[in-house]
């Protein structure tokens, strides 16, 4: 079945969550690739939040993963309720707790340094191929993203990939998110902007299993 997860990593302090918050609403920067609120847009130009075609889910090369970061499911002795996400950056996994005492694990990668996010949520909005607002400082430092200043259309060369769960903390967009990826070779490793990168395959599978709503409890580094 697996590694069981220890009580110990469930214990997130007050502090750190509404620090982790105040930081994402403060710092710009964390509205990146994965953001939605974007700057100076022309309403007009906007692309739809959602692609209107639902483009087929192409999976990943697994032999690119490394074993550890397959979907798997594991025993589970945590405190979290069923249906809760629990995601451990440290490890880089991403647990769905289960009714029957396991979760389903999947591996992701995680915020680079300066850019993680942990905390207690709710999945605030889900989105199937969602569009990118890059931030205004993205483009002006990165040509491929001044192309796309008023949105690019989700679809399958869109940074955020086939799915998007946008974490809400007290009802207020906390600007990160849970969702695919066009890098597959960037799971299990931390080089992201702060959200939680997932195979495209595995966010699918996520998205259909989870609602709106739904728990979302993202560790601090170093909980084990």
């Amino acid at each position: 079945m697996g590694p069981k997860l220890s009580r110990r990593i469930f214990i997130l302090s007050t502090s750190a969550l509404i620090a982790s918050t105040a930081i994402a609403h403060a710092n710009p920067f964390y509205d990146s690739i994965e953001g939605e609120v974007g700057f100076q847009l022309d309403p007009k130009l906007l692309p739809p939040a959602e692609s209107p075609i639902d483009f087929e889910v192409t999976p990943a090369n697994l032999e690119e993963i490394p074993q550890e970061f397959h979907r798997t499911i594991v025993a589970y002795e945590g405190l979290e309720d069923p249906g809760t996400i629990v995601v451990d950056p440290e490890q880089r996994f991403l647990y769905h707790v289960m009714n029957d005492g396991s979760a389903v694990r999947y591996g992701v990668g995680v915020g680079r340094q300066g850019f993680a996010w942990s905390g207690q949520a709710t999945v605030g909005m889900k989105r199937r191929w969602p569009r990118w607002l890059p931030p205004q400082e993205m483009t002006v430092r990165d040509l491929k993203a001044a192309v796309w200043a008023n949105g690019m259309p989700g679809g399958p060369n869109n940074p955020l990939g086939a799915r998007a769960l946008y974490l809400h903390v007290n009802g207020q967009d906390t600007l990160f998110r849970i969702h695919g990826t066009t890098e597959p070779k960037s799971i299990g490793k931390a080089m992201s902007s702060g959200c939680i990168r997932m195979l495209n395959q595995d966010v699918a599978e996520l998205f259909e299993s989870v609602t709106v709503g739904t728990k979302v409890v993202v560790l601090p580094a170093g909980a084990i």
